[in-house]
């Protein structure tokens, strides 16, 4: 996607026909988690042929949705970048116009936590975002949302490993199931891939939630992260 001018009533018309039908629909979402997959699992996911996916496939990549790469004998495609993924959530959002109930417990682990495009989404997400904010730790740049180095300092002792500090950036992603920021960007994906690795939280199979681990939920606590 190109966001160096605003989209025209054909492109917009465009983008709308690529996001109608149902199959690409499913493929899209079945990589808003980050993942680069091939075409026989996104076919699986949306419910269609090898052929048909191969050519749903081909019209993504054609309007800029998709990326594709080769590995070895095999093809993977993934979401073009970030700003795809915030626009899936963003029409999701905009979906979501009234508080809904949540009477599974699969639906329940997506709003708790979630990854959204790498980086940490959901309750825990909303409420870890808001705790760097308050603890003047995250900081608006020129560049977009940083980490300070004492908050890097404070992560860093409760155990995570973190990486290139002063070299990302994050930007404030509204959450589509709390209707308040997260954190995503670089700097988001950094600090959930720190997570993750720490054992703070585990990705669960089937889908994009994220399970929170005791220890991680004591080390969230002790950094004044308020959790229910």
């Amino acid at each position: 996607m190109d966001d160096a001018a605003p989209l025209n009533r054909y492109q917009l018309a465009e983008l709308g026909s690529l996001l109608a039908e149902p199959a690409r629909a499913a493929m899209l979402l079945a990589l808003v988690d980050g993942t680069a997959r091939p075409a026989g699992e996104l076919a699986h996911a949306a419910g269609i042929t090898p052929a048909t996916a191969s050519a749903h496939l081909r019209r993504l990549l054609d309007g800029g949705l998709l990326a594709a790469y080769a590995q070895g004998r095999h093809r993977y495609y993934r979401l073009a970048d970030e700003r795809v993924a915030a626009m899936l959530e963003s029409l999701s959002l905009a979906r979501a116009t009234a508080p809904r109930a949540w009477p599974t417990k699969a639906d329940a682990q997506l709003r708790r936590a979630r990854c959204c495009y790498r980086h940490l989404a959901g309750a825990l997400g909303v409420a870890f975002c808001a705790t760097l904010l308050r603890r003047d730790w995250l900081q608006t740049g020129s560049r977009g949302l940083f980490l300070r180095p004492d908050g890097a300092a404070a992560l860093t002792a409760s155990g995570l490993e973190l990486t290139d500090v002063p070299s990302l950036y994050g930007r404030s992603c509204l959450d589509w199931t709390e209707r308040r920021m997260h954190l995503g960007g670089p700097l988001g994906v950094m600090l959930t891939t720190a997570m993750l690795r720490a054992g703070w939280l585990r990705p669960l199979p089937h889908g994009r939630a994220l399970q929170p681990g005791a220890g991680g939920l004591r080390q969230l606590g002790i950094l004044g992260v308020p959790l229910d």
